[in-house]
C-alpha cells in the first residue's frame, strides 16, 4: 500500500510499503532492513517518494504503482530520479527453487519452469558447492527493481544504485538475514 504525505500523523508511524509526498517540504522515512529503501524525486515539482520494497513488492509491482501516482501528479518520466538505497546484495538474498520460479513470474513475468538451470546461470554462480548442497539461488532485488524502473520509461541515466550490502556491512546495517534482528535502518527523503 502506499499512502500519501498529508494523510499520515505527524508522530505516528504509518503501516505501508510507500508513503509519496504530496506536500512541499515534507520529510518521508521509511524504515528497512534488508529490502531496499528507493527513493522518487520529481526535478520540477518537487514530489518526493520512498519506497520500502523486497521480493513480496517486486512481485506486487510496487514500483509501477508509485510511477502511477506520480504520472496524476503531471510527472514528466525524463524529470524523475530515482536512488536505491544499501539493501541485501544477490549473494546473500537465497532462495528455493519454488520461491525463485515464483519471483521471476510475478516480478519480471518469465516463466522459468522449463529452463530454471539458465536463469540460475543469470543469477549466480552455479559452481558453488554450498548452492548446489543447499538447492538455494541467489536473487538480485536491486537488478529486479532496475528493470523494472527501465519497464516504467525512468530513463538509465536517473537511476542511482548503491552497491552496500546490509547483510554483508554487519557494523553498519541491521540485517533481519543475516542476525534475526528486530532493528532496522531509518531511511530519509526531504522536498
Amino acid at each position: 500500500m502506499i499512502v500519501l504525505g498529508s494523510h499520515s500523523e505527524e508522530g505516528t508511524k504509518t503501516d505501508a510499503d510507500g508513503l509519496f509526498g504530496n506536500k512541499c517540504s515534507q520529510n518521508l522515512w521509511v524504515y528497512t532492513a534488508d529490502c531496499m529503501p528507493i527513493f522518487f524525486a520529481d526535478k520540477r515539482t518537487r514530489n518526493v517518494a520512498t519506497l520500502h520494497c523486497g521480493r513480496k513488492g517486486l512481485e506486487k509491482k510496487i514500483i509501477k504503482n508509485l510511477v502511477k501516482i506520480f504520472d496524476n501528479f503531471g510527472t514528466s518520466r525524463d524529470e524523475l530520479l530515482v536512488a536505491i538505497g544499501p539493501a541485501i546484495s544477490k549473494e546473500h538474498y537465497l532462495v528455493d527453487k519454488m520461491t525463485l520460479k515464483e519471483f521471476y513470474r510475478k516480478a519480471e513475468n518469465k516463466n522459468i519452469t522449463v529452463n530454471l538451470t539458465k536463469a540460475k546461470k543469470d543469477l549466480c554462480s552455479s559452481d558453488s558447492n554450498h548452492f548446489k548442497e543447499k538447492n538455494l539461488n541467489q536473487i538480485d532485488l536491486k537488478r529486479s527493481a532496475y528493470r523494472q524502473l527501465l519497464n516504467e520509461n525512468i530513463p538509465n541515466t536517473n537511476i542511482d544504485i548503491s552497491n552496500l550490502c546490509t547483510y554483508k556491512l554487519k557494523n553498519e546495517f541491521n540485517s533481519w538475514r543475516r542476525s534475526k534482528t528486530f532493528s532496522r535502518q531509518w531511511n530519509l527523503i526531504c522536498s
